[in-house]
């Protein structure tokens, strides 16, 4: 009686000697997991419950991209990231500076133009060193006029940069990046056929 109290003893703390093992093993086999493939949906954790909503609220992108056409940056602002706006109103404040300093130029030549067609020579290219002729005058407020069209240009440029930034930003931040997403290739041999069709799931 005492040998066999013996025996299921000894049996009985190998198999708990061999449970922790393995224990152990799978544990450290988690952390090794962790660190080489982190799981990127532990990142969502650490959002804050308005930016959870951002996530998934399929209609986040068209809301950013219409409240940046309404008032521009604003997009960038409601996704949580303002400190783009800065970098839209210089673009912007940037394209309508020179627009409006070509377009001044512009409008001086064009009156000092229109003056000297109605006899009166008291312009300030006249003081130059080198007067400005009547046909030169036409000439620079055609300079003026293209730079002029490139600026404006460039203002709708970033303001339409503006409305696809934030688009583009909230559908970044719906991206889904979980590992359990996977290509597995599925070959199909179609005997009405001739030839070979791989088929790639996602």
């Amino acid at each position: 009686m005492k040998r066999n109290l013996l025996l299921f003893s000894f049996i009985l703390f190998l198999s708990l000697k061999l449970s922790g093992q393995e224990e152990a093993e799978e544990a450290s086999e988690r952390e090794i997991n962790a660190i080489v493939m982190p799981d990127s949906l532990a990142y969502k954790k650490n959002y804050s419950p308005r930016m959870q909503r951002l996530i998934n609220d399929p209609l986040t992108p068209s809301k950013a991209a219409f409240f940046s056409a309404i008032i521009p940056g604003l997009g960038q602002t409601y996704l949580g990231q303002a400190w783009k706006v800065p970098i839209v109103y210089a673009a912007m404040g940037t394209s309508y500076y020179y627009f409006n300093l070509q377009n001044n130029q512009m409008k001086e030549y064009r009156t000092a133009y229109k003056n000297r067609q109605n006899g009166i020579f008291n312009d300030r290219f006249l003081e130059k060193d080198i007067p400005i002729t009547t046909e030169q005058l036409l000439i620079g407020m055609d300079f003026h006029k293209n730079y002029r069209d490139i600026a404006m240009l460039l203002l709708a440029a970033s303001y339409m940069l503006n409305i696809l930034e934030a688009n583009v930003s909230a559908h970044l931040l719906q991206f889904n990046v979980n590992d359990d997403l996977s290509i597995i290739p599925d070959l199909i041999f179609d005997e009405r056929q001739s030839g070979l069709r791989l088929a790639v799931k996602f």
